[in-house]
Order: C-alpha cells, then structure tokens, then sequence
C-alpha cells in the first residue's frame, strides 16, 4: 500500500455505511420492547428479534465473500442496501397482516444485506492505513454507527413506545411509514453507493505472505483468528444484551415506559463516549491490547454491579457496559486480522459471522429471565467477558496450535 494514498473520501463513504447500520441495528431494542407489549410475548419470543436479525450474519458471510469476489466492494455494498431496502419494505405487510413470523423474516433480510456491507466494509477500515491506528479509524466510523443509533432510539421510542390518547386496535400498524422511509433512503443510498469512487482492495493491499502465512494452506491455522472470532462472538452477544434488553429491563423494575424508553440511549451514549476514548487514546497513548484489557475487566465490574445494585444505580450500570463494549469491535478486528495476507477476506468473512452472538446469546439471556429474573440472567454476561479477557491476555499471541 502506498503512503502516499489519500484515503479520506473511501472512508467518508464507509462513514455513511456504518451510520445505515447504527441506525437498523440499533432500533432493534425499541422494536423488543413494542413487539413483547403489542403482542404479549415472553422475554425468549420478544428476544426473537435478535435472533432473526444476526443469525443472517452468520449464514450469509461466507456467502457475502463469494458475492464480493464476483460483484467487487462497490457493486456488493449497492446489492446490500438493496437487499436492507426489502427486508424493511415486509414490514408493511407484516404490519396489516400482525404477522411477527413476517416481521422477522423481514430482519433476517436486513441483516442479509448487513452482512454483505460489513463483510465488504469492516476491511477497509483496517487495511485503508496503518494496522496500529486500525482500532482509531474503527473507533470513528463507531461515532458514526452509535450516534445514528441514539437518533433511532429517540425517533422510534417516540412512534413506537409513546404514549397514545386513543387505542390502536393494531398498534402494528405505527411501523409502517417508518420503515417505508428507511427502505426508500436505502434505496437512494445504493444507488449512490453504485456510482460513487469507492476504490477496490486488491488482495496485495490486504497484505503480502509473510512469515506467518507463507507455509500455511487453511485459514483454521491461524489461532488468533479463530480464538478472535469467538472473542467477537461473546462481545456482540454481550453488546446486544446490555443494548436490547435495557428498556424491558427498566419495565421489570417498575419503570414507566415513557422513561424506560429512553434508556437504550444510555448504553449508546456510553459506547460514544468508548469510542471517543478510542479516537483520542489508541494508539498514541494506549495499545489495542490494553484497551481490550481495559473493555474486558470493566465489563465484568459493570456486570457485578448490575446485578447486586438495583434500581435506577443497576439500569445505569446495564447502561454503562455499553463503555467496555465501545473498543472490543475495534480492537479484535486487526488482532485477529493481522498476518493473514490471502486470507484476509475469508478471515473478514469468519469475524462477520462472529455477529451471530447476537442472535444465539440473548435467546440465552430471556430463557435465564425466564425461569428466574431479568436481573439475575446479567451473571451470563460475566461468562463472555472472562473469554474476551483470555483473547486480551494471551489468546491473540497465539501464532499456532
């Protein structure tokens, strides 16, 4: 890769892509809370939401790198925000019909085209400049993608969740001009994308052999990949449970819904704030190894606190997991992509897949609420940021099995 490349323009343009994320994404936790109320679900069934959503991660990454192979980054980012664009337009139908099994096939056709814009664009924020300040420029396009989402939760917790002078005899209904705008301004944004100057990465600039891969013929040799993908696998699982579940979380305590819904916007808030942290710290004055140190210890604490506080002090703390969740992503990102070379892409892939943590970890979470409380089901956090600790520690040195 030449110094010499101005790479401003290409990640303006991934900017844009990670604030369409934020924004999707991050609705999700109001979309839990309207759907359980509107439809008198358990916490496991509202929780479907989750599951519907980032379970096409993981059955569309490895896909999503044979389309980018085919179509290139640019052609791929436009198919993905068109494929968001139907996803959100089911919800319509879904709506008229009070079909949830609609409305979550609808997700998992948003998370399809997610899974396709991230698998094309999370590389490019690691590779367009140096690898020690890859966690810096993640931590910036994460500004973007949670400052997007609080904007989400603000907008959605006001249609959704707000309160009505008269009964809706199908409350459903208060979706449907929402996600018509969000399908036609994907719509807009993929044809932009279509002919925009975003560049391609050619499989030189993702790094030539070096010692660590000249000798190796499968990407499964590469533990700190590997150990990386489950890493990222507990932190979104953990992330979606401090982010999704902190509004029904506020109701189970005795919250007011006219307050609880606004309290997603606190853990985004302090996953803004990580990332700041991350812009002005990493990598001058803290490594990508302490910061994910740092992440690890802190959410054990915040986890702790959370289920021996209570009251608003445990809402808060939920809330402020959202400050160790903040530089995980951006962390494991060049840990486990580092010394891969040719197999940057399907490693990219791989890490893309780890997001089904999100889908398969909450599930967890509600059947622990289930049999015994909101509150106490925390303690499985603990478990995902011990792992992240491991992968800090030691995990990501591991050059063989």
């Amino acid at each position: 890769m030449s110094p010499s490349k101005n790479y401003t323009g290409p990640l303006i343009i991934v900017g844009i892509l990670f604030f369409c994320f934020g924004f999707v994404t991050w609705v999700n936790g109001t979309l839990i809370a309207f759907f359980k109320s509107s439809l008198s679900l358990t916490n496991t069934q509202s929780l479907l939401v989750t599951f519907a959503f980032f379970i096409s991660y993981f059955v569309m990454a490895i896909p999503s790198s044979w389309v980018l192979k085919k179509t290139g980054f640019k052609n791929g980012m436009s198919l993905g925000l068109f494929a968001m664009a139907i996803g959100a337009m089911l919800f319509v139908p879904a709506a008229n019909t009070q079909s949830y099994e609609l409305f979550l096939l609808g997700l998992f056709i948003i998370g399809t085209g997610l899974a396709l814009l991230q698998t094309a664009s999370n590389p490019y924020a690691t590779i367009l400049g140096p690898r020690e300040s890859a966690a810096q420029r993640i931590s910036i396009l994460g500004v973007a993608n949670k400052t997007a989402g609080i904007i989400a939760q603000y907008v959605f917790g006001a249609i959704l969740l707000g309160s009505s002078a008269t009964v809706d005899p199908n409350p459903l209904q208060k979706v449907v001009v929402p996600y018509i705008v969000i399908s036609v301004v994907l719509v807009i944004l993929g044809v932009l994308i279509r002919f925009s100057t975003l560049p391609e990465v050619s499989e030189e600039e993702e790094g030539a052999p070096t010692d660590l891969n000249s000798n190796r013929s499968s990407v499964w040799q590469f533990p700190s990949l590997v150990l990386g993908v489950l890493a990222l696998f507990f932190y979104v699982g953990a992330e979606v449970i401090a982010g999704d579940t902190i509004i029904n979380y506020g109701v189970s305590k005795g919250f007011d819904i006219e307050e609880a819904k606004l309290f997603g916007t606190y853990t985004l808030y302090a996953m803004l704030a990580g990332y700041i942290a991350g812009i002005v710290f990493i990598p001058k004055m803290l490594s990508q190894q302490t910061a994910l140190r740092f992440s690890a210890i802190s959410g054990i604490v915040f986890t702790a606190a959370a289920v021996l506080t209570d009251g608003f002090a445990s809402v808060l703390c939920v809330a402020l997991l959202g400050l160790s969740n903040a530089l995980v992503w951006p962390a494991v990102w060049p840990l486990a992509l580092n010394g891969l070379g040719k197999f940057t892409k399907i490693g990219s892939a791989m890490l893309i897949m780890a997001i089904a943590g999100g889908a398969v970890l909450p599930l967890i979470y509600g059947s622990l609420a289930d049999a015994f409380n909101t509150q106490q089901a925390y303690w499985f956090m603990a478990v995902c940021y011990l792992y992240i600790l491991y992968y800090a520690l030691s995990g990501h040195k591991k050059t063989s099995w």
